[in-house]
């Protein structure tokens, strides 16, 4: 499996984890404070680099605050770094190959 695809699939599993909590009603806020690091932490491993240290710093936010576990972070970032930066990077040489 292409690397970026684990990525993928490794993100999906680490979101579905996250909203875990809302099976336990009563207990969900303290396992989100026990989750919110490790989140984190996963998220710079994961994308090195500025990109990572602010989605780390997104998913350790959304895993603490009330109500935003269904957010899929892991996955909006992987969307952002392959498909949609992606894109505005194909978009940019395009336009740099027309002026030229």
């Amino acid at each position: 499996m292409n690397e970026k695809y684990k990525l993928l699939t490794k993100g999906i599993v680490y979101d579905l984890i996250g909203m875990v909590s809302y099976l336990f009603p009563g207990i969900g806020p303290f396992i989100d404070i026990l989750w919110a690091p490790f989140a984190a932490s996963q998220m710079t491993k994961m994308y090195p680099g500025t990109r990572g240290k602010i989605a780390a710093v997104i998913v350790f936010l959304e895993e603490l605050s009330p109500g935003l576990d269904v957010i899929p972070t892991f996955t909006l970032t992987w969307l952002y770094v392959f498909v949609w930066k992606r894109e505005k990077i194909m978009q940019q040489c395009i336009e740099a190959e027309i002026v030229e």
